[in-house]
């Protein structure tokens, strides 16, 4: 078996102030419903953690104050949080989080998926891979890395 890179993780409870409380208009094709930072962050907190069976949110890895969304700009970016400075996965779960937001943002968003500075120690080469677009198709030719990538985005129905 596999060394994993933080072996105990500390686990965070869900924010239950976190939900977003639909309204008729968020159902009305009629009325404008631009992107808001929690929406954003409803499609990213269930992302599984590729070692261990807990969300990013779980992991504190992606905060709602972390995202920053400009839809008059069409512009999004996720800043996230490793859960421990030498986080071999920081990659790897920056890329699911891009991975979710360009299959369920409208095509106009620019996105852009960051390391909390100071908390990784390779935060500059994480940020210019996942923020490469070449670098990102590269990867999802890896047909292993889109497997792992899919497993962390796919959903329990206990969620």
């Amino acid at each position: 078996m596999a060394q994993l890179s933080n072996a105990n993780p500390t686990v965070y409870s869900a924010s239950k102030s976190a939900v977003r409380i639909a309204s008729l208009g968020d159902w009305d094709d009629a009325v404008d419903d631009p992107i808001d930072a929690q929406e954003v962050y409803d499609l990213v907190r269930h992302i599984n953690d590729p070692e261990h069976p807990l969300t990013l949110e779980q992991l504190n890895v992606v905060q709602r104050a972390n995202i920053h969304v400009d839809d008059a700009a069409s512009q999004v970016h996720v800043v996230f949080t490793p859960t421990i400075p030498h986080c071999s996965m920081a990659t790897l779960i920056g890329l699911c989080v891009r991975v979710r937001l360009l299959r369920a943002l409208p095509a106009r968003f620019k996105v852009r998926i960051t390391v909390e500075p100071g908390t990784h120690q390779s935060e500059l080469a994480v940020n210019k891979q996942l923020n490469d677009k070449e670098r990102v198709a590269a990867a999802m030719e890896n047909k292993h890395l889109l497997d792992v990538v899919h497993q962390c985005l796919s959903t329990t129905t206990d969620r």
